[in-house]
């Protein structure tokens, strides 16, 4: 895949093979029938949503769920046949859209639906995915009465069609939850029972309940997300992972300049390294402006194979290594991925920032670009 010209060194390379083996995976895996549904909100965690797009359509993939509907344009923008559902809230005013682009919208409230009586009537139908709220806490329908009220108003119109019903389970990816995924488990399957007629899809697993739990909860789709990218959701997950993944992400620069620090001397704002004997300092033109927050101070890269610390206090566009030897000015830098025998991982970030691996492709900015190899 060509890409445009990048005159910094400072770039997140995906690797698209990865994306596409790691759908491939989950196909071989998944019970015969089950769609993959492929998560590529916030520009695919921060992969690239187009690109992730169509490596996982190439891959099996038979439909792209985004947060918002503005991500939903952008993804329409490029594909014009592969269905698109909106996981989150979206505003009435974009119902004609959907209608005409062929979008998935998420309901949740009989409100809603009485407001998007007004866009009526639309070129083509809508189809809609019910959300129920099974304890998550955020959106969707927590009771029988909400839900039968919901699809009583849905049935008004026939330019409304419930396509499908979900719901989210928030401790899939935990091993000792107390007993809260399967309360959840039942009260989306009570509620479920109470419609007069199935939808065309269920779909309640995400990553995690998807490859280590309950094989009937496939349903008819799953939702692929952080394992997808070749993350793990969490260290359970990982020990009970039914095939192996491959990471996607890389983040690399390179030395733009060296020196030689003499004991006593110091680095970087409020002088908060000083060597304590004679070394080498590397900077790379990398910062918080890129999404390496300064936080990431102490964490170690990777050059010449070996690993190096950054000293001092990370800057907007540069950050310091501290080197066992001078090396030349150009030298490959990694901070995320492999370079030899060694390897620095995004769980390795997201250990040192006490976050989750979810956030760390997420945060790094617009400014780095992204490069794809397949």
């Amino acid at each position: 895949m060509e890409n445009k010209t990048n005159y910094r060194p400072t770039k997140a390379v995906i690797d698209l093979q990865a994306i596409h083996q790691n759908v491939v995976s989950l196909r071989h895996y998944l019970q015969p029938n089950v769609r993959i549904i492929a998560v590529v909100k916030a520009n695919a965690y921060g992969h690239g949503d187009i690109e992730v797009a169509n490596a996982a359509i190439n891959a099996g993939a038979t439909m792209l769920a985004v947060a918002t509907p503005d991500e939903a344009v952008h993804i329409r923008e490029h594909f014009d046949y592969i269905d698109i559902l909106v996981l989150g809230a979206t505003p009435a005013s974009f119902i004609p859209y959907a209608s005409r682009e062929n979008i998935t919208l998420t309901v949740f409230s009989a409100e809603w639906m009485e407001q998007a009586q007004e866009y009526l009537p639309l070129s083509k139908q809508v189809k809609l995915h019910v959300k129920i709220d099974s304890g998550m806490g955020r959106i969707g329908i927590t009771t029988k009465e909400e839900l039968l009220t919901l699809y009583s108003v849905i049935q008004k119109s026939s330019q409304f069609v419930v396509d499908g019903i979900f719901t989210h389970f928030a401790t899939a990816d935990e091993e000792d939850d107390d007993g809260y995924f399967e309360k959840q488990v039942c009260l989306f399957k009570e509620l479920l029972n109470v419609l007069p007629e199935k939808p065309r899809l269920v779909h309640v697993a995400n990553t995690a309940t998807a490859l280590v739990k309950d094989s009937s909860l496939q349903y008819d789709a799953v939702r692929f997300g952080i394992s997808m990218y070749g993350l793990l959701a969490s260290s359970y997950v990982g020990e009970l992972l039914p095939f192996p993944l491959k990471p996607a992400f890389s983040l690399e620069t390179e030395l733009v300049h060296v020196k030689k620090l003499k004991a006593g001397q110091s680095v970087g704002y409020g002088a908060t390294f000083t060597a304590e004997k004679d070394c080498f300092i590397g900077t790379i033109p990398i910062g918080y402006a890129d999404g390496m927050i300064r936080r990431l101070s102490g964490q170690e890269v990777l050059i010449g194979g070996r690993r190096a610390q950054i000293i001092g206090r990370i800057c907007m566009d540069q950050s310091m290594i501290l080197m066992e030897e001078a090396y030349n000015v150009g030298e490959h830098v990694l901070l995320i991925g492999q370079q030899q025998e060694d390897e620095i991982t995004i769980d390795d970030w997201a250990s040192k920032l006490e976050t989750i691996n979810y956030e760390i492709p997420c945060v790094i900015t617009a400014r780095v670009p992204r490069v794809y190899k397949s």
